[in-house]
């Protein structure tokens, strides 16, 4: 991809799935990357996977505090950034009626709060340095009803209206877009998924097979790059085809 040689790049949730495998396309394309992670095992983990990072910042992005300090440190080893892959978030499997305070509220300072509290740190320093490039990690689970995840579900849907605010303001000098993957195969869904649930949502997808995290990355990376410069504001669904047809389309 063009124009991604030298670039300064933060991946939160880095440190495994989609984020660890973002990381290491951006590394191939010649990107300079930091991971910031909640996990300090899993960053030590991933430097030693990635030995070409530039470094791992340990951080719960639903504090804001801590997201404060984590910018302290990435001024330190980048002096700015260019690019925020807003990939961080959890996801609990459970009926909306056992659903409880502390997990609800868990799940929106994560997946929303916690994607508001390191956006407007990145944005800040981007709009004073001549810009940059924000992808924040939707679901398609924020554009349709899923059983048992009625509180990712509305983070999710937060995030995409988030993402569309914020290109709306950040424009010209910052571009803002939201990705939004079906069912992709990482270490967070093979924890969820049964085999015979992974059978039945392969069986729901056109293209007939589960995502794979290298696919997510590879569109990270596109929209991250000068080939996509006049893209913003937009969701980006990949799905294998998934939500394309509604009811219609379920077997």
């Amino acid at each position: 991809m063009r124009g991604l040689e030298n670039k300064r790049v933060l991946i939160t949730g880095g440190a495994r799935g989609i984020g660890a495998t973002t990381a290491k396309r951006f590394l191939e394309e010649g990107a300079r990357v930091v991971i910031l992670d909640i996990d300090d095992q899993a960053n030590q983990q991933i430097k030693d996977t990635l030995p070409a990072l530039s470094g791992t910042i340990t951080a719960d992005v639903s504090k804001h505090e801590e997201v404060d300090q984590a910018f302290n440190e990435l001024d330190n080893l980048f002096n700015g950034i260019d690019i925020l892959i807003n990939n961080a978030g959890i996801s609990i499997r459970h009926p909306f009626m056992k659903i409880t305070p502390e997990e609800w509220l868990k799940t929106m300072n994560v997946n929303l709060n916690g994607m508001f509290f390191v956006a407007q740190q990145a944005a800040r320093r981007m709009l004073s340095n001549g810009g940059g490039v924000i992808l924040n990690m939707g679901s398609t689970n924020g554009m349709r009803g899923y059983h048992y995840y009625t509180d990712y579900n509305a983070s999710k849907a937060g995030v995409i209206e988030l993402t569309r605010s914020m290109a709306l303001e950040l424009a010209p000098k910052v571009r803002v877009n939201v990705i939004c993957p079906g069912f992709i195969l990482t270490p967070m869904q093979e924890a969820e998924y049964t085999p015979e649930m992974r059978i039945e949502f392969e069986n729901k997808i056109p293209l007939g097979r589960l995502g794979k995290a290298e696919e997510v990355a590879a569109l990270f990376v596109f929209l991250a790059s000068d080939d996509a410069l006049f893209i913003t504001g937009q969701c980006f669904v990949i799905d294998g085809g998934e939500i394309c047809g509604g009811l219609a389309s379920q077997k």
